[in-house]
């Protein structure tokens, strides 16, 4: 199968997804928090970037907000979380996948130092918006939509910050070890997209 094929992309993004899902759902660390809230410990976000890097942000952002929203969905303690869940996660794979192929272009490069770098590079953006957007969107969205008393809502909004930044450097770690140690197998596969022309494999 062609490595521009949208068939063979759709199922990269398929599995990029299952794995946010897998992540979120049986290898988060849930944390009750004052306020009648829950947060969590996860790399799910790590794979909402792995595939903003292997497949470009739209199908990374895609495949992040589509695993980790269904996983939202189908457990009670965060399914009032979900739209929330959808627009940030879609965000964090736009962003590492514009640092990494519209600025960085790293599917053009065989530096392997370059490529460990930008990989690096976003995704600190990708995940760094997530520090930064989740705690505000989500106390605006808890105040606002879901109706949570102010004082609950900037309780919650204070220890989702401190899990996000937690997940972020967690996250980032895994994301550039898998990224580059992947790589090189992909190459080898003949499995290897590259972003800026999909009709050509990178050299």
């Amino acid at each position: 199968m062609k490595t521009d094929s949208k068939i063979y992309k759709l199922t990269l993004t398929g599995l990029m997804a299952a794995l946010c899902y897998i992540a979120f759902t049986f290898l988060k660390i849930p944390i009750p928090v004052p306020g009648g809230d829950t947060v969590a410990l996860h790399i799910g976000n790590a794979f909402c970037v792995l595939a903003a890097l292997i497949l470009g942000g739209v199908y990374g952002g895609i495949a992040g907000s589509l695993g980790m929203t269904i996983a939202d969905l189908l457990d009670p303690a965060y399914i009032t979380s979900a739209p929330k869940t959808f627009i940030l996660k879609l965000c964090i794979g736009l962003i590492a996948g514009f640092v990494a192929h519209k600025i960085a272009h790293i599917t053009e490069s065989n530096d392997t130092k370059y490529i460990l770098k930008w990989s690096l590079i976003a995704s600190i953006a990708g995940l760094g918006f997530n520090v930064i957007a989740d705690p505000i969107v989500g106390y605006f969205y808890k105040n606002f939509i879901l109706g949570v008393p102010s004082p609950a809502a900037k309780i919650i909004s204070t220890w989702a910050a401190g899990a996000t930044a937690i997940n972020a450097i967690v996250g980032t770690v895994v994301v550039v070890f898998v990224y580059n140690a992947l790589r090189p197998a992909l190459k080898k596969a003949g499995l290897f997209i590259n972003i800026t022309d999909n009709k050509k494999m990178a050299a």
